[in-house]
């Protein structure tokens, strides 16, 4: 078995467990993203795959840990010792560990760096979509408009111009989608009716 066919079949299907918002689909735009940036900064491609194979397998936990116990099911998983050196995994571990977006610090490697910017999927249609749908598994009882009120909150604390996101790597194109995401935001009334067109479709 080479180290796709093990992600593919050991790795990613425990990503089901996660819903929508953090499921098959986030994990795969993931992947995407960090081989895209993998090219573009010539680091190793077997790394950066890996990295964003387990980069969520923590949210098995407390979401506000996540990133620290997918840290340790990468550097505790035996398995990957046929294709990675002692310090290949901990650097690995350290990227995922580095991942989260509200980190106030920058990651300690380049691969920390790929994984965050890849984790950010800055499509506006993705981004709201996500933070939706992470609204009504984790509140269900909330109605329509409690809901929209959650999503700004979340969408003005995170990525506003005044927001906690960061991007790590020069030359992203993360920085251009940031920005068209960001000037929605600062208008009520079009963040509102993109809302209500997501809202209205996950719901129906």
């Amino acid at each position: 078995m080479d180290l796709m066919e093990f992600v593919e079949k050991q790795i990613l299907p425990r990503y089901v467990q996660f819903g929508a918002s953090h499921g098959l689909g986030h994990v795969q735009r993931v992947i995407k993203n960090s081989l895209e940036l993998a090219r573009i900064t010539g680091a190793d491609i077997n790394m950066v795959y890996t990295t964003a194979a387990y980069h969520d397998l923590g949210m098995s936990g407390p979401r506000a840990i996540h990133h620290l116990t997918g840290g340790k099911i990468l550097a505790t998983d035996a398995r990957i010792k046929k294709w990675f050196s002692p310090q290949q995994i901990t650097i690995m571990k350290e990227a995922i560990e580095d991942h989260r977006a509200s980190a106030s610090h920058s990651p300690r490697s380049l691969y920390g760096k790929i994984v965050a910017e890849a984790d950010r999927d800055l499509d506006a249609v993705v981004v709201f979509t996500r933070a939706i749908q992470y609204g009504l598994e984790k509140q269900p009882e909330l109605n329509a408009e409690e809901q929209w009120k959650r999503f700004q909150e979340h969408m003005l604390a995170k990525y506003s111009s005044t927001g906690y996101i960061r991007l790590w790597l020069p030359n992203s194109p993360n920085r251009e989608k940031l920005k068209q995401i960001q000037d929605i935001i600062a208008d009520e009334k079009q963040l509102h009716s993109w809302f209500d067109s997501i809202y209205s479709k996950i719901v129906q």
